[in-house]
């Protein structure tokens, strides 16, 4: 079967599948597998005081960036609200980061306003340049990936056919929801705040100076206890089609969340991560639209 491409949402025009999501998935699972996911938006920050102005401005510890090793963060809101996450890379001279398309407008535009008297600069390189998903066995931040110039992308893409095959979209969503890593705008909402996604000491690091929302992230911390939590559902398999990301998930008829990343999982079968509030029983069976999902806690309710 030839490729299927996304028609529609962040990842559209992207590769879905190529026919065989199982087999795909146990190839990316083994080592074995790679993504293209050129479709994804690049900017790319250059200047002497780079490294020092993305430690300032996000939640990972950035002041010292070491050259080719990939990082996760996140720009938070005035009151602690996940605003932007992307994952970054520095190559010795610009540091590029990697942010779904949508966000990229609003993100080259934040950054350039907050450059004040500082030697940084930003642009938008998507046309530059593109990330894959390199085979090799999975990173914390869902690598090993590799930033490649469009000019030597099928030169890339025919090195990495020599020793493993290409999968699509679907195989690497299913790894992130298995690996509990949530997608902002999928499996977050406005009022999210990263102790609710399972971000702290991964794209939050908690032994940093000051950042825009950390108050937020400190108070409820040091509390234990955010306002929703995090999970995994294991959902009943006897749906052909499942509800879409957003739809409320129902404990006893009663709305205690939404719904996030779906996906069919070639061991674990269709799984998907919930927002849900704090206080729903750990032991409840959930519905979604009738579907019932047994969850896997990701982020417990307290500290």
């Amino acid at each position: 079967m030839s490729e299927v491409r996304i028609e529609e949402g962040p990842d559209r025009g992207a590769i879905w599948h190529f026919g065989q999501p199982a087999q795909e998935q146990r190839a990316l699972a083994e080592g074995k597998g790679w993504v293209d996911l050129s479709h994804l938006a690049i900017l790319a920050v250059t200047g002497e005081d780079r490294a020092k102005w993305l430690h300032d401005l996000t939640t990972q510890h950035l002041s010292a960036l070491p050259t080719g090793q990939w990082s996760s963060a996140l720009i938070l809101d005035a009151n602690g609200h996940l605003e932007y996450q992307f994952n970054l890379v520095d190559d010795g001279a610009t540091t590029f980061l990697v942010i779904d398309p949508e966000y990229a407008p609003t993100l080259l535009a934040y950054l350039l306003k907050m450059r004040f008297m500082l030697r940084v600069d930003a642009r938008d390189a998507s046309s530059e340049y593109s990330v894959l998903r390199a085979p090799g066995a999975a990173t914390d931040i869902g690598g090993p990936f590799a930033l490649v110039p469009r000019a030597e992308l099928d030169g890339m893409k025919a090195v990495f056919n020599q020793n493993a095959r290409e999968v699509g979209t679907w195989s690497l969503d299913a790894e992130r929801v298995a690996a509990g890593r949530p997608r902002h705008g999928i499996d977050s909402d406005h009022k999210a705040i990263p102790n609710e996604l399972g971000l702290l000491n991964k794209s939050v690091h908690m032994n940093k100076g000051c950042y825009r929302g950390q108050e937020t992230v400190a108070k409820v911390f040091n509390l234990g206890a955010p306002p929703r939590r995090l999970v995994m559902l294991h959902l009943d398999g006897s749906a052909v089609v499942f509800p879409a990301p957003g739809t409320p998930v129902e404990n006893n008829g009663v709305q205690v969340g939404f719904l996030g990343t779906v996906a069919r999982h070639h061991e674990l079968g269709p799984i998907a991560l919930a927002l849900i509030k704090r206080n729903t029983p750990t032991e409840a069976t959930l519905t979604v639209e009738g579907i019932t999902a047994s969850q896997e806690i990701i982020v417990a309710g307290t500290r």
